[in-house]
């Protein structure tokens, strides 16, 4: 089982490759570039705006599906590869800096070159929010990041703090779209839970519910509209009185909008090769939040039904689950992340079952460490206690990593280059 559990995390990984979703996305045949099954004519130059952590693969991928006249990706620091006739510029993430705004003033510079007969790919990923930024006239680059800093520690939620940024912006809230004057064809990887392409990387090709308004409201809710920097109320003011541009409002009909690699299609791949290898196989939620170590509980408990009541499925079963935990760290804290922190819980529940269950952030990276997350069966609480280690206390603690790793049940897999969200499988075997 724990053999399976690896190959159905490769499956994930592999479904949000950047490179191959992309591929697997475009194709052409003669004159024809076909996207997801649509038809676009080739009948003017092909042009890349790439944004986000994977930004140098998804790039990579169209030039080595079509010829690109000329394009831009922008991406973080270390995540730069050499591209043929895309410029690439490394920027700060998760704080946009100078290279952030150099970025999407060049992309606004390529734009201004297309003509209508043009295509121009829009290629995001996780991060582009920060990655790929261009203020309103008057706010600075300081200006900007303490109104993100006043944001985040008001409590404001990351919806709230995205109706403020995308009005702040150039760029986001479908700005980006209004500008594109060929076909603009974005190929989107969601790091968003539900997928909701509005918020991935501030929706910079799709239209936005929210105002000035909204924006105003959410600032002066949390008491810090007289804290932030003038400059950013001017625009908002300005905003209000209509003499600054609102955020996109309806779908405009030269951009499309595609979603080629999502926490879902990860978790879709899962089941497919699960069901390949003889099981039964289904997804339970992809849209999983919440506190991990109850989220472990959960996820345990609906193993422990299977087995012992044959309810709601009857073993052997695979099971599902996508989404983003979150640890809430209080006084005294170890190393961890949240998966680590699913599996670790979740050995409790399942100790001397036929249960396998391994959590794991897609990016290779679960919180602060070097490990994916974390692999557990029926025996590996037991192995804890035999080893002398208070599962409870390293839990209160958060130091499922440490703890995890006396065991050998850490999970690791190196960077994979990609970003879509957290997964967990439980296998649930016969009893």
């Amino acid at each position: 089982m724990k053999e399976l559990a690896l190959e159905l995390v490769k499956e994930a990984i592999n479904a949000a490759d950047p490179y191959k979703a992309v591929k697997r996305a475009i194709a052409v045949q003669g004159n024809k570039l076909i996207v997801n099954g649509k038809e676009f004519t080739k009948s003017g130059d092909i042009y890349v705006i790439a944004f986000g952590k994977a930004a140098c693969e998804m790039a990579r991928a169209v030039e080595d599906t079509v010829e690109v006249k000329e394009g831009i990706a922008v991406t973080k620091y270390g995540y730069g590869r050499p591209l043929r006739t895309v410029k690439v510029i490394e920027a700060g993430h998760p704080i946009p800096d100078e290279n952030s705004i150099k970025g999407a003033e060049e992309a606004l510079k390529l734009l201004s070159k297309v003509r209508e007969e043009d295509i121009v790919f829009i290629l995001i990923s996780g991060g582009g929010s920060a990655l790929f930024e261009l203020p309103e006239e008057g706010i600075t680059l300081e200006d900007l990041k303490k109104t993100n800093e006043l944001l985040i520690k008001s409590g404001a939620t990351i919806h709230e703090i995205n109706t403020v940024r995308k009005h702040i912006s150039k760029v986001k809230g479908g700005k980006l779209a209004k500008r594109i004057k060929g076909i603009g064809i974005a190929l989107i990887i969601s790091d968003v839970v539900g997928d909701n392409l509005e918020a991935i990387a501030s929706g910079p090709t799709v239209k936005d519910p929210t105002t000035f308004r909204d924006a105003e409201r959410i600032l002066k809710l949390y008491g810090i509209w007289e804290e932030i920097p003038e400059s950013v109320r001017m625009v908002i003011e300005k905003g209000l009185k209509g003499e600054i541009e609102e955020t996109l409002k309806e779908d405009l009909p030269n951009i499309y909008n595609f979603l080629v690699a999502s926490n879902s299609k990860s978790c879709e791949a899962i089941v497919r090769k699960a069901k390949e290898r003889g099981f039964d196989a289904h997804i339970l939620t992809t849209v999983l939040e919440g506190e991990a170590r109850e989220a472990g509980i959960f996820i345990s408990s609906i193993a422990r039904e299977i087995l012992e009541r044959k309810r709601p499925f009857k073993p052997p079963v695979v099971l599902v689950f996508g989404g983003e935990t979150t640890v809430t760290i209080r006084g005294e804290s170890g190393k961890g992340g949240p998966n680590q922190e699913i599996a670790l819980s979740a050995s409790r529940k399942i100790a001397g079952l036929n249960v396998t269950i391994v959590a794991f952030d897609t990016d290779g990276t679960d919180g602060p460490t070097d490990a994916a997350g974390g692999i557990v069966d029926g025996e590996t609480y037991e192995k804890l206690r035999n080893a002398g280690i208070d599962v409870e206390k390293e839990l209160f603690t958060h130091n499922a990593y440490e703890t995890l790793k006396k065991v050998g049940a850490l999970l690791f897999t190196g960077p994979t280059g990609t970003n879509v969200n957290s997964i967990v499988i439980a296998i649930i075997g016969k009893p």
